[in-house]
């Protein structure tokens, strides 16, 4: 598919240039439902390439966004944030640099941030593939759930062999902070800390496309 990279891979268009990146997304859960978000782009280890693509008009066909591009992309998200309700203190850091890039916000509960990114397909910050109904929270039963995504086999195998290059060693990991304690987990792919109150999954991107890894999991607090 034309745009599949720049519709999965969210907000940094020079990401789908290399094959060196890695995403992060963090959720830091308390008692009462309502938390922190974040999301970090981290193309870091690519920057010296990057840096050399960022002066070049097109590469491989494709044109090469600029610093403003970006910057004015990663801002409308922003703004798209802040309009959803529950959904407070937005905030955005752009070191172009490292080519690192982070969005993070607070939520009265889990489920705004399915609705902040639901705006963000809305307003076509984010592709039509990318799932939205991510998390789910019933607080008074004490289970957080990490819904299952669909696969994006078909729209992979569709690809370029040039394009499916960006994914050979692109990483993913999710970080779940919980202020109760875990007492069971359905994902033994998810890490357990030692005080069993924070949660990581990590893998490679090609692998969660091709649903060699599960992101599902349902988690039952104390």
């Amino acid at each position: 598919m034309k745009n599949f990279l720049k519709h999965f891979l969210l907000l940094l268009p020079l990401l789908f240039l290399v094959s060196c990146f890695d995403i992060l997304d963090k959720v830091n859960v308390k008692a009462d439902g309502s938390g922190e978000y974040s999301l970090i782009l981290n193309a870091s280890k690519s920057k010296t390439r990057l840096a050399s693509i960022s002066k070049m008009e097109t590469i491989n066909g494709k044109k090469v966004p600029k610093k403003g591009e970006i910057e004015a992309k990663i801002n409308e998200a922003a703004r798209i944030f802040k309009s959803v309700p529950g959904i407070s203190n937005v905030k955005t850091s752009m070191d172009f640099d490292n080519y690192i890039i982070k969005l993070s916000c607070n939520f009265k509960k889990i489920e705004n941030i399915n609705a902040g990114l639901d705006q963000l397909k809305a307003k076509n910050i984010l592709g039509k593939m990318v799932p939205t109904q991510i998390y789910s929270h019933n607080s008074a039963k004490k289970i957080f759930t990490r819904n299952k995504i669909n696969t994006f086999k078909s729209d992979y195998d569709k690809l370029s062999a040039a394009d499916k290059e960006v994914f050979n060693n692109a990483k993913y990991t999710s970080v779940l902070q919980f202020e109760n304690t875990v007492k069971s987990q359905s994902n033994s792919a998810y890490q357990l800390s030692p005080n069993k109150k924070a949660m990581k999954l990590e893998g490679n991107i090609l692998d969660f496309i091709l649903q060699k890894k599960q992101i599902q999991n349902n988690i039952i607090l104390q």
